[in-house]
């Protein structure tokens, strides 16, 4: 059994305090995101976490992307479809997942061990459509999802090209709303995955009553699902476990709504449930969501909560 984060980590944006640092930030050069990602590597790491992230610490999941996209933009705070949907200005993820990786590599002396690793992380085309207005254009969402697809692909490429991340992890919590259709979504996932080299992972939130029998059946190699804030949805799972073929489960297991470490013994019981349906070789362990609205202190006892639980499988 491994564990990892959805993606987010709660973020200080960092003041120049160096010299240095304050040099570079009279020429615009200074970053004062890149101690948050270090941050975030290490609490990651010291909580036992084996798949890391680099802690989503520049913006929201939407506009993280679109701000890169032509044909989107951003309006008070709002992100707008103006025209087609193109290719991305620059690789948007992949400077902040490089220095990820090296924050690691140097927290291990240059010797990552064997099962630990980074992810790459992309917010799914139907979510950012959904989350956006069409203004022009576009007559159908279902047409941007589909170009918009085609547009992250070449952010997804560069992250296997240059990351080699364990695996590459789009988010779509919109697909349990019921708004969105999912033979589109399947279709832009398709494109998203084509001819890629590593696993492909699906992160969907919420109630998955309506949605878990056609989720199953995209062309993904995890489904991350929340369990613990979401008590339906393990017995949607044990209802469904038949359907769950060469396939691994995300297996959400920290409520994330709630900025409190989590009770030992509903998490024990929790994941105990899921080794039960799946067989702890085909669960990977993480919080229900992202945790970027946690204090950093809840944020990090959350982690090694469920870490310390899974360690009692190895």
């Amino acid at each position: 059994m491994i564990s990892t984060v959805v993606g987010s980590f709660p973020a200080e944006i960092k003041s120049p305090t160096t010299t240095k640092d304050k040099i570079l930030n009279v020429f615009g050069a200074y970053d004062p995101f890149k101690e948050s990602i270090k941050q975030t590597v290490i609490s990651q790491l010291d909580a036992g976490v084996d798949i890391i992230s680099d802690g989503q610490v520049r913006g929201d999941m939407v506009s993280t992307f679109t701000n890169f996209i032509p044909g989107m933009q951003l309006e008070d705070n709002n992100t707008v479809i103006t025209s087609k949907i193109r290719q991305p200005t620059k690789e948007i993820s992949i400077d902040d997942l490089k220095y990820a990786k090296k924050v690691m590599n140097d927290y291990f002396n240059g010797n990552i061990p064997e099962g630990k690793g980074i992810k790459g992380i992309i917010t799914g085309p139907s979510t950012i459509v959904y989350s956006s207005r069409i203004e022009s254009f576009y007559k159908h969402k279902e047409d941007a999802i589909l170009d918009l697809a085609r547009s992250l692909k070449h952010e997804v490429e560069a992250i296997e090209k240059k990351i080699n991340p364990v695996y590459i992890q789009v988010d779509e919590p919109f697909l349990s709303t019921g708004l969105v259709d999912l033979k589109v979504a399947s279709k832009a996932i398709d494109i998203i995955g084509e001819n890629l080299s590593v696993p492909l992972a699906m992160h969907v939130c919420g109630n998955l009553d309506n949605v878990f029998k056609d989720l199953i059946k995209f062309n993904i190699d995890i489904l991350d699902c929340e369990f613990a804030g979401n008590d339906i949805n393990i017995k949607i799972l044990e209802e469904n476990s038949s359907l769950i073929r060469n396939k691994k489960i995300g297996f959400g297991c920290l409520d994330t709504s709630i900025n409190e470490v989590d009770s030992k013994e509903k998490i024990e019981g929790l994941i105990a449930k899921g080794v039960e349906i799946l067989g702890k070789d085909n669960m990977i362990l993480d919080p229900d969501c992202g945790l970027r609205r946690a204090t950093k202190d809840v944020a990090f006892n959350k982690l090694k909560l469920m870490n310390s639980i899974k360690d009692e499988y190895s």
